[in-house]
């Protein structure tokens, strides 16, 4: 029987956002004992990753070269996941949706990474348009996880975040990715608590690790995920691995 290792689902490369190459990252991984996939950005809105349908196959293309498992981090609010063909989606082993922008009810978005919050917008405002924005991440895209779920802008992340989700917001979270057949990804970069992560294990959301890793040090680091999984109960073989438990990209289908 071959020995279980954690998978990061979860990790960036020079070809967007991150600091080594995907030689470097496979590398890294071995020395930790983490199976590795590459996941970088694919979207319009960021400066560094695949912004077109011809830099995602040409991203594909390279890593496919690599003993890799074969990821992508699609912003839900970016168009480019709509305009992949069926034959690239399927060389795709599984993808991440994440919520780098949310929908305001005036129909604006705020961006993750803003270091300001538009004028008159609360806390309670954002978490509002956080969980509406999820809720159609899980009901529009087709992907297998939704990557660090708990992200806030700057000025959020202060407030404790059994404070910034109310329990009726986790409700609704948990039930859309029920719902949907998401995965909840476990993110080192940026922890969820546990009371949310609790709910939906007793919904039967199955979870994924990443690592979210940019640099040497952060990728294939999945101790602090993996370690929350097994104190909630989560078997080691149920976290998501794309060859094991399927992937909606259909790439089990192609092989």
């Amino acid at each position: 029987m071959i020995e279980w290792r954690p998978t990061d689902c979860h990790a960036h490369t020079r070809h967007s956002d991150g600091k080594l190459t995907v030689a470097e990252l496979v590398e890294r991984a071995a020395a930790l004992g983490v199976r590795p996939s590459v996941s970088d950005h694919m979207s319009r809105e960021v400066a560094k990753g695949a912004r077109s349908v011809e830099a995602v196959n040409a991203y594909l293309d390279d890593i496919e070269r690599y003993p890799v498992l074969r990821g992508g981090e699609f912003c839900w609010h970016d168009s480019l996941w709509r305009d992949l063909p069926p034959a690239t989606v399927r060389r795709f082993t599984h993808r991440l949706g994440s919520l780098h922008a949310v929908r305001l009810t005036d129909g604006s978005y705020v961006r993750a990474f803003t270091r300001e919050l538009p004028d008159g917008l609360t806390p309670a405002a954002y978490m509002e348009a956080h969980v509406s924005s999820l809720e159609r991440l899980a009901a529009e895209m087709p992907v297998d996880i939704l990557a660090h779920p708990a992200i806030a802008p700057p000025p959020l992340q202060h407030i404790e975040l059994e404070v910034r989700w109310t329990e009726e917001l986790e409700e609704r979270a948990v039930r859309a990715l029920a719902a949907a057949g998401i995965v909840f990804e476990l993110s080192n970069r940026y922890p969820v608590h546990e009371r949310l992560v609790r709910r939906a294990h007793a919904a039967g959301i199955r979870f994924s690790l990443g690592s979210d890793g940019h640099t040497r040090e952060q990728v294939a680091d999945v101790a602090r995920p993996l370690a929350l999984a097994r104190r909630i109960g989560v078997r080691d073989e149920d976290l998501y691995d794309p060859e094991r438990h399927g992937s909606r990209t259909g790439f089990t289908d192609a092989r």
